[in-house]
């Protein structure tokens, strides 16, 4: 080992993820049938909007976040960094088959809960790399720079009427049709998973949403609020606030993470004792 490898010092750029989540039952709705779960040592946000009869819609949410939630984040922490997104991606199939059969089962033996399910929007958050699957009309979108893009596709008839060229995007802001879903989590004995991958740059946040937010709130109110120079904590209160003063007819969930770039400092002693000193 030269003098240059004693005292040189190893420089990685490291993403800083900051988790928040809100949820609210809305102003119509008695009870809550969205879920909403992350865990920050992993990397997992997860949020499911129930649909069914009865207490069936709040039972096949929770049954979705829980499960999902319990075996991605115990393999995410047994597997640590060096799992790739390739690894993320197949495990979040297999979980999120787990969670379908699941809840498909507990449906058919319980007529109380015939027919219910549940959208899914799940991501996970690894290094500078974030892996997000979803079944259904709940949303991730992505504010960089200023600008609010949905990255996810609804699974929804407007979504498919609109890429036919029936209706307008402003045509589906009204329609009478917004919430009928084309995939759901928990209806059928396989449900679909639609996984894609983005690179996550610094400063940036991401939404996952219930229908309950990006139905009564638009875009560039959203985008207002994520551009804000108010806390993480207040800009969810913020969105969950504007969607029950537009009316509040659905339950409304926000799950806000705010990605952002440190720079660690690793030296010889440093990487002898296996830790990080931060500059």
């Amino acid at each position: 080992m030269g003098d240059q490898d004693l005292t040189a010092h190893k420089l990685k750029a490291t993403m800083i993820y900051k988790f928040c989540t809100r949820t609210d039952p809305g102003r119509t709705r008695e009870n809550n049938e969205d879920a909403v779960a992350y865990d920050e040592s992993t990397g997992l946000t997860i949020l499911a909007d129930g649909m069914g009869g009865y207490n069936a819609g709040e039972v096949a949410s929770s049954m979705a976040t829980d499960l999902i939630r319990a075996e991605m984040s115990r393999w995410l922490s047994e597997v640590g960094s060096r799992v790739t997104t390739r690894d993320i991606r197949h495990a979040l199939e297999i979980s999120v088959d787990n969670a379908n059969r699941a809840v498909y089962s507990a449906a058919a033996a319980n007529t109380k809960y015939a027919g219910m399910g549940t959208t899914l929007v799940v991501g996970v958050f690894h290094q500078n790399r974030l892996v997000v699957g979803h079944i259904g009309d709940s949303r991730c979108y992505r504010f960089r720079n200023g600008e609010l893009v949905q990255i996810t596709r609804d699974h929804s008839l407007l979504q498919e009427q609109i890429d036919a060229g029936l209706i307008t995007p402003q045509q589906a802001a009204t329609s009478v049709n917004r919430n009928l879903v084309t995939r759901a989590l928990g209806v059928e004995a396989e449900a679909l998973l639609e996984l894609n991958e983005y690179v996550v740059e610094g400063e940036e946040t991401y939404l996952m949403c219930s229908d309950g937010l990006s139905d009564m709130v638009p875009d560039a109110d959203i985008a207002k609020i994520l551009n804000s120079q108010d806390g993480l904590g207040q800009k969810a209160d913020h969105l969950v606030a504007q969607a029950n003063a537009n009316g509040g007819r659905d339950n409304i969930t926000v799950l806000l993470v705010q990605a952002g770039g440190k720079l660690e400092k690793r030296g010889l002693i440093s990487r002898w004792l296996g830790k990080v000193v931060t500059s």
